[in-house]
């Protein structure tokens, strides 16, 4: 391959990385430019070489000093265009105002902002957060075992791997819907009060949280029948802390539990999820005689899930 064309490619690579915070940014990667081409009149392997570090620095995965991979930079969903479910078919419209299901929504809502300041109030603040690595264990206290990247690196993996393809399998109805949260219509603060403008901007239906914390309890129930019930249990509680935070409606969590069960069917379709979820069962089996420390208080999260809302059941 030409030199030219090798550089265009790794700047290429290198520029798309920057915006996206993966590598140094634009401007650094121009001091980088600079001196490059110095030593490229030096050293035509010295710019091969260089050359080589920089694309290599593209990839998305890389090893750990044991020759383990490293989760990716970027992680992107098992699904891919129409293996995604299809939200806006699978869903019908919200509840009309003053309908039955309407007036259940409301009657919820009522139910779950009277928990405000309470334990179950903070537990669904704590729900609130998907981002990794903490997002991988909101499940750890039915599971029994934290889940980490060093110690689970597939399943923590495929926790995140799924969490994508359960949210993208609500756009289409929350972008056709648009229905309004909650909180934009009762005024009542949220558990989340950093998140109330993006959340505005996002429609209500389904519960993009509700959808990924189902999906996680029926794969977690597939890695670990033996806690199914309380990992279920979980997903169910998972669902109503959208509630408890005043984000969501109650028909909102119903349908994110559909869309979460739809994507875990179309998941097991896909043959890296499949191989992922039979590495995952081998990796909570040896996960467990290392007894390490639980990554959050079990108990106190036991005690709040106790609060829960009587219409959600």
């Amino acid at each position: 391959m030409r030199w030219k064309s090798i550089w265009q490619r790794s700047m290429t690579c290198a520029r798309h990385d920057a915006r996206n915070g993966d590598m140094m940014p634009v401007r650094s990667i121009d001091h980088v430019t600079h001196a490059m081409f110095r030593f490229a009149r030096l050293s035509r392997l010295g710019l091969a070489l260089a050359t080589a570090a920089l694309l290599g620095a593209c990839s998305t995965t890389g090893s750990h000093p044991d020759g383990q991979p490293l989760t990716p930079a970027r992680a992107v969903g098992y699904l891919q265009d129409g293996a995604i479910p299809d939200s806006l078919a699978l869903s019908p419209a919200p509840p009309a105002a003053g309908s039955v299901a309407a007036q259940l929504d409301e009657a919820v809502a009522t139910q779950a902002m009277a928990l405000r300041g309470s334990a179950r109030f903070v537990q669904a603040h704590t729900d609130a957060d998907l981002s990794f690595p903490a997002g991988a264990n909101q499940f750890s206290c039915a599971l029994g075992v934290a889940v980490t990247a060093e110690t689970t690196p597939v399943l923590y993996q495929l926790l995140e791997r799924s969490r994508i393809d359960a949210s993208a399998a609500t756009k289409a109805a929350k972008t056709h819907y648009q229905r309004p949260r909650p909180f934009m219509v009762n005024n009542a603060p949220t558990c989340t009060p950093d998140d109330e403008q993006g959340l505005r901007d996002s429609g209500s239906y389904p519960s993009g949280h509700t959808a990924i914390g189902w999906a996680w309890a029926l794969i977690l129930s597939e890695i670990d029948p033996q806690h199914a019930t309380a990992l279920i249990e979980r997903g169910r509680s998972y669902g109503h802390s959208r509630l408890v935070c005043n984000v969501h409606w109650y028909s909102d969590v119903q349908q994110g539990q559909f869309m979460g069960a739809a994507t875990v069917a179309r998941l097991h379709d896909n043959p890296e999820f499949a191989a992922d979820l039979a590495q995952a069962r081998k990796e909570l089996v040896h996960a467990r005689t290392l007894n390490l420390p639980m990554p959050r208080d079990c108990a106190a999260e036991t005690a709040a899930l106790t609060s829960d809302i009587p219409e959600a059941h």
